[in-house]
């Protein structure tokens, strides 16, 4: 399978990072089991955490998508065959938030010691934190890279200022440089990442992943009317956002391109979001071998330039 660089990095990824937010949550320990498992025989590696998954659901307190993980590498005994993300920044608890030295050397020892290995492949900061001077954040994560507990840093949902920043306090320490933005992208919500993140990002060899890459599922083509809402208890409820003429007009496009490859709307967004220059992989997740196979699916699919152009004029 082709494996894809994550910017100037040594790690080598298949174009589909299996999203772990659903690990603990809608997807109980033996589910996540068997996605994981069919995940890697297919011939995949990239997987994506964070320590605060999934802490919105009600009597957990994040790091349980991380423990998940953490319990099936060390039973299946793969964690060398695996690129492993996780992220620090977002709130655990009273005092614990942020990208300050303190917190970040208190934060990765707890998600190393949920995942079960003594290094990070890619530890990204979750959020900006303006109430910490980036020079610290940086430094510490130095510290981790040194010592061994990281090997590569990145960032997700920052804008090009403070990427721009941070790169320049990298180059004049001699410290590690973001390798990779985890943004918000998909087929439905291009403006944010393509008006200014897509050419700082290329310019800068810096690795993009997508979240959201099939738009909260509205591009599964599941949710086209308000009656449809009630398809999915997590999910129809956001779906107000996407219900609109250029939405359905999108919609339209994904039925087109889809009748005529004889696949799902589903995997012809990924295949889309594969496609895209300077993307190395969207990340998607699963709750079921069912689920995953359209996923997996997607990375069969090669789309011609007309199918480009029909969802691209789709979505403009």
């Amino acid at each position: 399978m082709e494996k894809r660089r994550i910017g100037r990095s040594d790690l080598l990824v298949a174009p589909l990072c299996l999203g772990g937010n659903v690990f603990g949550w809608s997807a109980d320990e033996a589910a996540s089991f068997r996605v994981l498992d069919a995940f890697v025989e297919a011939g995949f590696n990239f997987i994506d955490t964070a320590d605060v998954y999934s802490a919105w659901v009600p009597g957990n307190a994040g790091g349980e998508s991380e423990a998940v993980i953490g319990k099936w590498m060390k039973a299946r005994g793969n964690r060398d065959a695996i690129v492993l993300t996780t992220k620090v920044g977002s709130e655990m608890g009273p005092g614990k938030k942020g990208l300050s030295r303190r917190y970040i050397a208190e934060a990765v020892e707890a998600s190393l010691k949920r995942l079960q290995t003594d290094v990070i492949d890619l530890y990204l900061s979750h959020w900006e934190d303006p109430e910490t001077p980036y020079e610290e954040t940086l430094a510490a994560y130095a510290d981790l890279v040194k010592t061994g507990k990281v090997r590569f840093i990145g960032n997700s949902n920052h804008s090009v200022e403070t990427m721009r920043h941070a790169l320049a306090i990298s180059a004049a320490n001699g410290w590690p440089r973001f390798e990779n933005l985890q943004t918000h992208y998909n087929l439905y919500d291009r403006a944010g990442y393509e008006a200014a993140l897509e050419t700082f990002c290329r310019d800068n060899g810096i690795g993009v992943t997508s979240y959201f890459s099939l738009a909260k599922g509205f591009l599964s083509g599941k949710y086209r009317s308000e009656a449809d809402f009630g398809k999915s208890a997590a999910r129809g409820a956001g779906m107000k956002d996407y219900l609109n003429p250029r939405g359905l007009n999108i919609l339209a496009a994904l039925d087109e391109v889809s009748a005529a490859l004889g696949a799902s709307p589903a995997q012809v967004a990924i295949a889309w979001l594969i496609a895209r220059p300077g993307l190395v992989a969207p990340i998607a997740s699963a709750t079921s071998l069912e689920q995953l196979g359209d996923l997996l699916a997607a990375t069969r699919l090669t789309l011609d330039r007309a199918a480009v152009e029909t969802l691209d004029a789709a979505s403009a």
